[in-house]
């Protein structure tokens, strides 16, 4: 009696999640490279503009901007934050938002500190705070657009 009891308690139910489908990892994927691509012309427009600079980065000889962030952070970031964003309810996600591009700013004023990103003297945090809240929003939209084409 007391085996048949502990049995129903143990009971596994099985799990509702969804593994991730071949057009959900090329969504994700999709999503990844066009926010690197436009990552990667932001930075080259606003250095270009000298709205900041990238004093220590890889290949300075080649490249004006930082391609490790642009070719391998941004897409880690686009992953964690698309798997993040099908979590949450639409409120949630909006605070997600607004916290990831507090983290941002944070992230790049610990940059110029370590000396791996220098603004001009006009540029002023709050820019970078609704510039990565904005990128976020695309980026979002953009993903939502590409798995209702592949749905």
């Amino acid at each position: 009696m007391n085996i048949v009891k502990r049995s129903k308690k143990w009971n596994l139910r099985l799990s509702r999640k969804k593994p991730f489908s071949v057009k959900t990892i090329a969504a994700y994927i999709l999503t990844a490279l066009f926010a690197s691509w436009i990552g990667t012309y932001l930075d080259l427009y606003f250095v270009g503009n000298e709205w900041y600079s990238f004093p220590l980065r890889p290949y300075s000889a080649i490249f004006t901007i930082n391609i490790v962030f642009t070719l391998i952070g941004l897409p880690i970031f686009t992953f964690c934050f698309l798997y993040f964003m099908e979590k949450l309810n639409i409120w949630k996600k909006g605070a997600f938002i607004i916290m990831a591009s507090l983290a941002m700013s944070f992230v790049e004023k610990q940059s110029e500190a370590f000396g791996w990103f220098v603004h001009h003297n006009q540029w002023k945090h709050s820019y970078s705070f609704f510039g990565y809240g904005l990128f976020m929003i695309i980026v979002w939209k953009f993903f939502r657009w590409i798995n209702s084409i592949m749905s």
